[in-house]
C-alpha cells in the first residue's frame, strides 16, 4: 500500500500527517514484544505479580476492559454463573460509562498502583478499550453518559438496536448491533470528545497502547455511513488515532508512541487493508490454523510460515488462542496447557508478530473450564513455565535475526531458526521424536536452556531426542 498524504480538516490539527504503511512488509523488521492477557485479573493482583510477570520475559501487560460496566447486584464475583446472579466475565465489555474503574478490576487509584508498579518493572500496560457498544440494559448506562452525547437518542445508530443478521453485509456489521449489544453512534461527535476524555485519562496514568474491541463493527471511510443519524462521514478512527480534534478535544500522546491493534476478525468483506492504515490488526485466522495443528499433532497439509492477514506480519497481533476462543464458544477450551504452551513456544520464536498469551483460570481444567471460578485472581501457573520464560526471552535475544522455519517429514517436528544465533525446536506430537533438520547454527554441541538437555549441529544439520509436547531453547 503507498504512503498516503492526509490533510486534516480540523482547526486544531494543522500540516500534513503521513500514514504508516502497515500492509507492505519489511523482511529486516523483527518484533521483540511479547503480551501476557491478564484476562480477569483484578488491578491489585496485576501488581502483586508484576515482578513475576517482568521475570517471565513479558514486556507488556493487557488488562480487561476498565471503564464503568454492567455491574447488578451480587456480581463481580464469578468468572461464569450459569445462575447469572454472581456475574459473569462479559459484564466488563458492557460499558455504562466512560470512566475508570468497575467493580471487577478496581478504582481508578487501584489502577494507578497498578500503573507505578509496571513503571517500576518497566513493563507497558495496554488497555482494551470498547466503544462500539453499551450494555445490554441501556437503562443501567449512566444518565452522565447520556447527557454528554446528547441524550439517549444521539448515543446508537439509526438502526443500532437491531442484532446483526449477516456479519459479512458492512452495512449491518458497522451499523447495527453486533452480538445484539446495542450499536453506539461512534461518528457522534459529542461521543467521539467524551470518549477521547476518556482515552486521555488513561494515558495520564502511563497507559501505552490500547487493544480495540470490536474494531470491525466500526466503520472506515469506504463503509456505509448513517446519514439517517447526521453522520456525514465514518472518522472514529481518524479521531481516535490523532489525525482529528474534536470538539477541542485529541490524543494527548503522539500516537506513533503508543501500541494499538484491532480486534478485526478475519471473514468475507472485511477491509483489513483500509483498518491497516490506522492500527495493527488481529492474525485471528492463523491461530485457527496453528490450532488445527496442535489437535493433529502435525503441521502436515497445514501452511504455518504465511500468515494468511492481508496486514505485514510486522503489525499483527498472534495467539494461540484468545478469551473469546477459550471463553465464548470454548473452540480452544479443549487442548490442553502442553498443547497451548508448545504453540506459544513456536509463536513467539518467530521473527514477526507480536505474540499474546491468554492467562487461563486458576484451576482450570479441560473439563472445568473456569477452575477456581474467581474474578480478579491471578490466572494459572502457565504463564511462567519455564518453556514460556525461555522463549519469551529468547525473543527479545533474537532482535535482527530472520527466521527460517523447517518441519521433519511427519510433519511433528518444528525447528524455528533464528539467524546463527539461535534456535528452538517444538515436538506438537504425544510422542517422542528426533529432530534431524538443518539449522543456521555453527557446529557444536549445545544445552537447551530449560532442561539442560544436549543437541549436536554437525554439518549445518541439528540434531537430539524430543520428548512429547516439549520445547526446547537453543542459543549461540
Amino acid at each position: 500500500m503507498r504512503k498516503i498524504l492526509l490533510f486534516s480538516l480540523c482547526a486544531g490539527l494543522a500540516g500534513t500527517i503521513v500514514a504508516k504503511d502497515r500492509v507492505t512488509h519489511d523482511p529486516n523488521a523483527t518484533n521483540t514484544e511479547s503480551i501476557l492477557h491478564a484476562w480477569s485479573w483484578n488491578f491489585p493482583t496485576i501488581a502483586e505479580n508484576m515482578h513475576r510477570i517482568a521475570d517471565a520475559g513479558f514486556t507488556m501487560v493487557q488488562t480487561s476492559p476498565v471503564q464503568n460496566c454492567y455491574a447488578p447486584e451480587g456480581s463481580g464475583k464469578k468468572i461464569f454463573d450459569d445462575n447469572v446472579t454472581e456475574g459473569n466475565w462479559y459484564y466488563y465489555y458492557q460499558p455504562t460509562d466512560w470512566k475508570i474503574g468497575n467493580n471487577i478490576l478496581g478504582s481508578r487509584d487501584q489502577m494507578k498502583q497498578m500503573m507505578d508498579s509496571a513503571a517500576k518493572y518497566n513493563v507497558k500496560i495496554i488497555v482494551d478499550v470498547l466503544p462500539n457498544h453499551t450494555a445490554f440494559d441501556i437503562d443501567a448506562v449512566s444518565d452522565d453518559f447520556y447527557k454528554a452525547v446528547g441524550g439517549r437518542d444521539k448515543m446508537y445508530h439509526s438502526n443500532g438496536l437491531q442484532p446483526v443478521q449477516d456479519y459479512n453485509d458492512r452495512l449491518q456489521c458497522t451499523l447495527w448491533g453486533s452480538g445484539a449489544l446495542p450499536d453506539v453512534n461512534t461518528e457522534n461527535p459529542d461521543f467521539q470528545k467524551y470518549y477521547m476524555e476518556f482515552v486521555n485519562d488513561l494515558l495520564s496514568l502511563g497507559v501505552k497502547g490500547f487493544r480495540y474491541d470490536t474494531a470491525k463493527h466500526i466503520g472506515v471511510h469506504s463503509d456505509p455511513v448513517d446519514t439517517a443519524s447526521g453522520v456525514k462521514e465514518n472518522d472514529f478512527w481518524d479521531v481516535a488515532t490523532g489525525r482529528k480534534a474534536v470538539k477541542g478535544v485529541k490524543l494527548a500522546v503522539p500516537y506513533d508512541s503508543l501500541f494499538v491493534y484491532g480486534e478485526v476478525l478475519q471473514d468475507r468483506n472485511v477491509p483489513e487493508a483500509e483498518y491497516a492504515d490506522y492500527f495493527g490488526q488481529t492474525a485471528s485466522g492463523y491461530g485457527h490454523i496453528l490450532r488445527e495443528a496442535l489437535e493433529k499433532g502435525s503441521v502436515n497439509g497445514l501452511d504455518l510460515i504465511n500468515w494468511h492477514h492481508t496486514s505485514a506480519p510486522e503489525y499483527l497481533t498472534t495467539w494461540v488462542e484468545s478469551h473469546d476462543t477459550y471463553a465464548n464458544a470454548h473452540e480452544s477450551a479443549h487442548l490442553t496447557d502442553d498443547q497451548i504452551r508448545t504453540g506459544w513456544v513456536f509463536l513467539t520464536a518467530r521473527q514477526n508478530g507480536t505474540p499474546l498469551f491468554f492467562s487461563r483460570p486458576a484451576g482450570s481444567t479441560r473439563q472445568k473450564y473456569w477452575g477456581d471460578n474467581v474474578l480478579g485472581a491471578r490466572g494459572n501457573d502457565e504463564f511462567f513455565h519455564p518453556e514460556v520464560v525461555a522463549v519469551n526471552k529468547f525473543r527479545t535475544a533474537m532482535a535482527g535475526q530472520k527466521e527460517d522455519i523447517k518441519a521433519s517429514d511427519n510433519g511433528q517436528v518444528i525447528l524455528v531458526n533464528r539467524g546463527k544465533k539461535g534456535a528452538a525446536v517444538v515436538n506438537i506430537s504425544k510422542f517422542a521424536n528426533f529432530v534431524n533438520l538443518p539449522t543456521g547454527l555453527p557446529d557444536g554441541t549445545y544445552k537447551d536452556l530449560v532442561y539442560g538437555k544436549e543437541f549436536k549441529v554437525k554439518k549445518g544439520v541439528l540434531k537430539g531426542a524430543l520428548a512429547p509436547e516439549r520445547s526446547y531453547i537453543l542459543v549461540k
